[in-house]
């Protein structure tokens, strides 16, 4: 069986993810992509009220869960859009030790922050300076297969940038690289997760 695709979107809230996947569902002409953003997997959540403690526990467990469902799509031979915000270390590692290198094209989604502030007030959906402060460590990781900066282009010539790109992505890939590079934390975080 063929494993599906994944193209990997990750930016901070407000940066044009979930616009640029909506049009890469629409330009993508080779395969069968599926949108998996990681609001969706919070929105599935209960709606009783949680202390800190509880929703820190169960945020992760939701993001843990995420990460293993997109890794299962593609294993199948699905492709996969994901959209999400790296903005703990934690989930980096976990992502590159469940999701296949090879099958990743990891795009990074970005935006100036007076843009994103403008935008998250418009929108009045998220909370007040959440993308200011994902802005200094969404991106600390530094290594990508492609860019995009949402601020000087619209979410269609992104997505047609991303197609163009994914039958020619780099050899080896940013999440191959990536890997190699966080190894010894991946194995330590892999260890805390069998023990949980």
């Amino acid at each position: 069986m063929t494993r599906g695709r994944i193209i990997f979107l990750n930016g901070t809230s407000s940066s044009g993810k979930s616009s640029i996947a909506r049009e890469l569902l629409d330009v993508l002409d080779d395969g069968v992509f599926f949108h998996m953003a990681v609001d969706g997997f919070g929105a599935m959540r209960t709606r009783r009220p949680l202390g800190a403690e509880e929703l820190d526990l169960a945020l992760r467990r939701t993001r843990m869960g995420f990460h293993r469902s997109v890794a299962a799509m593609a294993e199948v031979g699905n492709d996969v859009v994901v959209d999400h915000v790296l903005s703990e270390h934690w989930r980096l590692l976990d992502c590159l030790s469940v999701l296949r290198a090879e099958d990743v094209l990891f795009v990074g989604v970005h935006c100036p922050l007076e843009e994103l502030v403008r935008r998250e007030q418009a929108r009045g959906d998220r909370p007040s300076g959440l993308a200011a402060q994902q802005y200094a460590v969404v991106h600390r990781h530094g290594d990508y297969d492609l860019e995009c900066d949402t601020g000087t282009t619209g979410p269609r010539e992104c997505a047609e940038r991303i197609r163009e790109f994914l039958p020619r992505g780099p050899r080896p890939t940013a999440f191959s690289r990536l890997r190699e590079r966080y190894r010894t934390e991946i194995d330590d975080l892999a260890g805390t997760v069998g023990r949980a």
